[in-house]
């Protein structure tokens, strides 16, 4: 799966520079020693490369499915009760990983589409652009509710649209993300409830046996962890996650 996030960087610095020859340069240093002055400059074209990096986290929030995965499984530590298992690395490591796996169709539509034609020289930079955003939308199109989509419509005061292409980028984005946030949340609430009843039937054991002293979480963690491992909630939870992007 790492090919497919180089391709999709490939795509990004391809876009980030649209001019690769005789690319103006900015002076950023000069040097005086001995009477002789030098001047070290930045290219434009670099200077755009590395905009674009300090972007492309962002973006891979932002625009992927790694909002809604990394959100499922920091509830799901949560409702086990478990602090520091998985940690933070791990979930993250997860969920970017399940993230490559389930955009691997939309990385690959953007490389046949925009990136491969470019490198041939098919298609100049702004139709390669225009490719690459289509499987992109259309993703994101598919996960934002129209609910979302028509309020922040309307606080941006877009106008009436022909169709879903031409919502612009201002509006899809911040759509796409609280129908995200949503979905991680209804998701989370369902892992939660089994946990929730464990910890509830082992706190009123307790207190019927007069153990009120006796922390409730300390004996129901690994009857949490027993029944997660029984009904293979690992499997489950990966599964159900990666499903849910192709409803």
């Amino acid at each position: 799966m790492g090919r497919k996030a180089w391709v999709l960087l490939g795509l990004l610095l391809f876009v980030s520079t649209p001019l690769w020859a005789q690319t103006p340069a900015i002076e950023a240093l000069t040097v005086t020693r001995d009477g002789d002055t030098q001047t070290w400059s930045v290219s434009l074209q670099i200077l755009a490369i590395m905009t674009v990096l300090t972007l492309l986290p962002a973006g891979l929030m932002m625009l992927t499915a790694f909002t809604r995965i990394v959100i499922v499984l920091a509830i799901l530590r949560q409702a086990i009760g478990l602090m520091q298992a998985p940690s933070s690395q791990i979930i993250i490591g997860l969920a970017l990983f399940l993230t490559l796996f389930i955009m691997a169709p939309v990385f690959d539509r953007i490389k046949d589409e925009a990136v491969l034609p470019y490198l041939d020289e098919q298609i100049e930079i702004d139709q390669a652009f225009a490719r690459a955003q289509a499987p992109l939308r259309t993703f994101m199109l598919g996960q934002t509710r129209e609910s979302d989509i028509e309020m922040f419509a309307k606080i941006a005061d877009v106008g009436e649209l022909q169709g879903p292409e031409d919502l612009p980028w201002s509006v899809l984005v911040p759509a796409f993300i609280t129908s995200e946030l949503k979905t991680a949340f209804q998701i989370g609430f369902l892992i939660y409830i089994p946990f929730l009843v464990i910890d509830l039937v082992v706190a009123s054991v307790l207190m019927a046996m007069g153990m009120m002293m006796l922390s409730p979480m300390m004996i129901s963690l690994p009857f949490k962890i027993m029944l997660f491992v029984l009904v293979d909630g690992w499997t489950l939870i990966m599964g159900t996650l990666a499903s849910s992007f192709y409803l």
